[in-house]
């Protein structure tokens, strides 16, 4: 996949499309609703936060799960600092994703925050409670580069049908081989081949409700 940002349309006035999988970048019922319910509940946020927790994802978008992780990590008054790692192929460009942001005022202090750095195209940020790394490149070859196991994992590229290169076998191995013993993951995704592929890496699966339209969803759990 050649590096390069993203071409845009938007849905709606506020839902950004990507133009290259032809996929949004968030529910279009309620991107931070969505977020909440696969990624954070499904990987048991807040319950199993604690200092140095690391979360690692796959697919940074619009940055809407940093935002929403890093304020229910405030909200839930946890104390030391939590590590969130992204792993982007296609950046969106620093004004698109803050125009994203914006239509979720819930988040609007914390995107705020946040949007200088962005405006500077940051690719790290150090607050008193956050260490962000965003790592630009094919995930097929960065993530083998990853130093740091993850306690959960949220597994959020387009679609599978759309974005096959997120979903395939050998990555998902590598995302297995960089979680930490008991680490979780969580994706909106049912697909069986997803599945599949993480069960033979080791994260076993369990298909639970989905978010909005979508029946069902993917959690998994790395074996202790």
């Amino acid at each position: 996949m050649e590096l390069q940002t993203e071409p845009l349309d938007w849905r709606d006035g506020d839902v950004p499309v990507s133009r290259r999988f032809d996929d949004p970048y968030f529910s279009l019922d309620n991107g931070l609703a969505e977020t909440r319910h696969v990624f954070l509940t499904g990987n048991d946020l807040p319950a199993r936060f604690t200092d140095g927790f690391h979360i690692a994802e796959l697919g940074f978008g619009t940055g809407l799960n940093l935002l929403a992780t890093l304020q229910i990590w405030r909200a839930s008054g946890q104390t030391g600092t939590l590590h969130f790692t992204s792993f982007e192929a296609f950046p969106m460009q620093p004004a698109d994703m803050i125009r994203a942001q914006q239509a979720f005022p819930e988040l609007a202090l914390i995107a705020n925050e946040l949007a200088p750095f962005w405006v500077e195209n940051a690719r790290n940020i150090t607050l008193h409670d956050l260490t962000f790394t965003m790592i630009e490149g094919d995930a097929r070859d960065t993530l083998k580069t990853m130093t740091h196991t993850a306690d959960a994992w949220f597994l959020d590229g387009f679609s599978p049908a759309k974005n096959p290169e997120l979903w395939g076998p050998d990555l998902l191995n590598l995302v297995a081989r960089n979680t930490a013993p008991d680490g979780t993951a969580a994706t909106y995704t049912a697909a069986g081949h997803v599945r599949r592929s993480l069960d033979a890496a080791g994260l076993i699966t369990t298909r639970v409700p989905g978010f909005g339209r979508k029946r069902h969803m993917t959690i998994a759990q790395k074996a202790a």
